[in-house]
């Protein structure tokens, strides 16, 4: 498993109050840490937030606080054997993590692909996003932005990492 310090990626954290969307990078340490990162993201804002987190270019995960949870999604359920967070969003899921054999399988989502059905990616949507396996992670959460509308505000966060 990934340990804190070593991964490479990025944390957003996405906030739509009064009809507007906010952006924010959130902290490195978060890539490997699940609870931190659902912590940060109820701090941000009591209204919509989600966080949008890319992971060594491997894979991103969609992170909804909810009343008494999360909303998860993870774009590759095979990462849980490498990467700490991966594994944190299956153990929440309660999916049991890949063996190594199915790791030479393609990879697959886990969680919920309606994540974000509300803010304008159906389910449909987010499934071609996540078998589009020629992007990287950010040029898929690049295009769930752009869909949902923030794709501006992301961009400029990106453009600090």
């Amino acid at each position: 498993m990934s340990s804190t310090g070593d991964t490479d990626g990025f944390a957003v954290a996405v906030v739509r109050e009064d009809g507007a969307w906010k952006c924010s990078l959130l902290a490195q340490e978060l890539l490997d840490d699940l609870d931190g990162l659902l912590t940060a993201l109820r701090r941000v804002s009591t209204g919509a937030v989600f966080g949008l987190v890319a992971v060594d270019d491997e894979f991103f995960v969609v992170v909804r606080p909810v009343p008494g949870g999360a909303g998860l999604l993870l774009s590759d359920a095979t990462a849980a054997l490498d990467y700490d967070i991966a594994a944190d969003v299956l153990d929440l899921l309660h999916v049991p993590t890949p063996d190594d054999d199915e790791a030479d399988d393609d990879p697959w989502p886990e969680g919920d692909l309606a994540v974000l059905a509300d803010f304008g990616v159906s389910e449909q949507e987010m499934q071609l996003i996540v078998d589009e396996d020629d992007l990287y992670p950010d040029e898929q959460l690049a295009m769930i932005a752009e869909r949902c509308g923030f794709g501006e505000q992301f961009s400029a966060v990106l453009d600090k990492v």
